[in-house]
């Protein structure tokens, strides 16, 4: 029983914690084409998400850069190479890097993903996915301890694109997300459009699968545009984003108590007008289910 309670009362402290942190609205994922235009369209704007990997080891220009961003908008940091899934541990020399830097921007939060990007001497460009098993789970949680430690801004995790089950899996994705956030006490980046492209994979419907995330626990939204490919979606970032994902942000919106939502967009840059017509459609989905003014 006192097992039961004290999971009952970390869940409600985590809550609170989360319902704490500050509505930003809605955001764009920084790319550099960009730069002198939102500088002029700061109002269009909420915050700025930053590949945070490309600033740990800057030049001086992307130092002034960062510098610049930072005085006009509010900056997360998102990044990609901690690898959290690593059995192996954190680089610790890495973990420092980051901690400087978070603690220079001061965010609300920052993001990092649930998978992995180092496996003993092979290094990823993009985070993998795990094995959906405890063994997996139990790795995520001492990582997330030692980052946390190291980190006290608040963590969020992201769910990764995946098509793929390694063998010996021992449960689905949903409750592994469920599983690893659990144990890791972070709030959840949910990127809808990484979940409509899972899927298929698992047989299953993507709202069906969003009906059993832990939703409480949305933070951040990542939304984005693709291109079908032999009959299925892939998430490229570097197209509109599809009616599909725009149906699924909006369930997730409606149900999730969101404080952000990002949009990302890669390649194939269209003119920023563009890009900001999908921030503004993503606001009003935001102030219809009043998750800000």
């Amino acid at each position: 029983m006192d097992g039961v309670e004290n999971r009952v009362g970390r869940k409600t402290e985590i809550t609170k914690l989360l319902a704490n942190l500050p509505r930003l609205g809605v955001g764009l994922a920084y790319r550099e084409p960009f730069r002198d235009e939102l500088l002029q369209k700061q109002s269009e704007v909420d915050f700025l998400e930053i590949a945070a990997d490309d600033y740990l080891d800057a030049t001086p220009v992307l130092e002034e850069e960062l510098e610049l961003l930072a005085e006009h908008f509010t900056i997360v940091p998102h990044f990609m190479k901690l690898s959290l899934g690593s059995a192996e541990g954190l680089d610790e020399a890495y973990l420092e890097k980051v901690a400087a830097l978070v603690k220079w921007l001061n965010p609300p939060w920052w993001s990092e993903h649930i998978g992995f990007t180092r496996a003993g001497k092979v290094t990823l460009a993009h985070p993998a996915p795990l094995p959906f098993t405890k063994d997996a789970v139990a790795v995520m949680k001492r990582n997330i301890i030692t980052a946390r430690r190291a980190i006290p801004t608040p963590l969020i995790l992201e769910n990764v694109c995946s098509q793929l089950v390694w063998p010996g899996t021992e449960m689905d994705e949903a409750d592994f997300l469920n599983e690893v956030l659990g144990v890791g006490g972070c709030g959840l980046l949910l990127d809808v459009t990484n979940l409509f492209a899972n899927a298929p994979s698992f047989g299953g419907d993507p709202a069906a699968f969003l009906e059993r995330l832990p939703l409480d626990r949305v933070v951040q939204i990542h939304f984005s545009g693709g291109h079908e490919s032999k009959g299925r979606f892939v998430d490229s970032r570097g197209q509109a984003v599809p009616e599909g994902v725009w149906q699924l942000l909006e369930q997730a919106v409606a149900q999730a108590p969101v404080r952000s939502i990002c949009l990302e967009r890669d390649d194939n840059l269209p003119p920023l007008g563009e890009v900001l017509w999908e921030l503004e459609r993503a606001r009003a989905i935001g102030r219809q289910h009043r998750r800000w003014n």
